[in-house]
């Protein structure tokens, strides 16, 4: 395990999370491009320009590979929301917040892609997320509450799978709920 974590002097840092972060880099540009479904494992080794034997050692399957695409996305976003609502607090932190996730998703193309082919039928495994519930907390910025966190994070699924027919119209009904 030791011997993992070494710096390699050919590659510039430690192998593994470098071949890792190339794989994923390379299966996200593939899913950007034509969808999560529509690209094989074997399509990514070829991008990577590695075996597949190589790529399972890193992604034990096509679902961890996803996932790791996803949380590479989700990182970002939470870096702008959190950059969004800094100078805010109270309810109007909470609102910019869930305004601003679902901005920043939107224009995230692997996560838009993702919400886009699901249409909701994945939503309740990240409405009952306890990850996406404390980056909830931690963005808006409300004392941790399980039930409150998880009501942010409806909120946002919803207005990502059922959007309202403009920004505006979403930013409305989000401060009437939120005051």
């Amino acid at each position: 395990m030791v011997a993992n974590q070494r710096v390699d002097w050919l590659a510039g840092g430690v192998r593994r999370s470098i071949a890792a972060e190339r794989i994923v880099a390379s299966a996200g540009e593939l899913f950007r491009a034509r969808g999560f479904d529509e690209v094989g494992m074997d399509e990514v080794a070829g991008a990577v320009g590695c075996s597949r034997a190589t790529l399972y050692r890193h992604f034990p399957g096509k679902a961890a590979l996803i996932d790791a695409v996803l949380a590479t996305s989700a990182e970002a976003v939470v870096l702008r929301v959190a950059a969004v609502v800094a100078r805010y607090d109270g309810a109007r932190r909470i609102v910019e917040a869930i305004l601003a996730s679902v901005s920043a998703v939107r224009a995230d193309p692997a996560l838009a892609h993702w919400f886009a082919d699901r249409a909701g039928g994945s939503a309740e495994v990240f409405a009952t997320s306890g990850e996406l519930g404390r980056i909830a907390t931690m963005l808006t910025g409300i004392a941790p509450d399980d039930e409150a966190a998880q009501w942010i994070v409806r909120v946002v699924l919803s207005l990502l799978v059922w959007p309202l027919a403009d920004a505006a119209s979403e930013r409305r009904m989000v401060e009437r709920f939120v005051r």
